[in-house]
């Protein structure tokens, strides 16, 4: 098994939710670190560590994006990290699907990302490079965050699930 590094450039934790009843509102996370050790072709021994810097969330609009860090959501003074590790990953043809722990805002919960190993081999640099795409649907109250406020129509601002995309590139240095 080899150790890979994430290549940050190349990719990106974004998410969704529900805004108004209307649209979903979209963000990333722009500072984030992690490890991944795999043997390509054999991810089902695979395991990852994901670490992000809770206060690096960026939805475009500044406002929001400070009330998100407040202690109403994120509450980046507290919780500077929202962390990743994996606990399994089970192959079925193409698709992986991978267990783990998630923590935000001081608590964890395991859940399930379905992944699919979207390609590997060598850069003009002579990396070998591996590329990962992701996806797992969240409810934002089961990690204790529960601001919100109803609507005359009945309805709230922001909506329970999230959903979560990751394309992650890595790498592993020549030499």
């Amino acid at each position: 098994m080899a150790s890979w590094q994430f290549d940050i450039g190349h990719s990106s934790i974004s998410f969704r939710v529900r805004h108004m009843m209307f649209a979903k509102v979209r963000g990333h996370f722009s500072k984030w670190e992690g490890s991944l050790e795999a043997t390509p072709g054999q991810f089902g021994t695979a395991k990852a560590s994901v670490t992000i810097d809770a206060a690096s969330i960026d939805t475009g609009i500044a406002d929001r994006d400070t009330h998100l860090r407040s202690a109403d959501f994120l509450n980046v003074a507290e919780f500077p990290s929202i962390t990743f590790v994996s606990t399994g990953v089970k192959v079925t043809g193409d698709a992986l699907t991978v267990a783990g722990d998630l923590t935000i805002r001081g608590t964890t919960k395991a859940i399930v990302l379905t992944a699919e190993a979207s390609g590997e081999g060598k850069d003009p640099w002579g990396n070998q490079r591996l590329g990962f795409s992701a996806h797992t649907k969240l409810s934002r109250k089961e990690f204790d965050l529960v601001w919100n406020q109803l609507l005359e129509t009945g309805g709230a601002v922001v909506g329970d699930e999230i959903e979560v995309d990751l394309e992650v590139e890595v790498l592993r240095p020549a030499g």
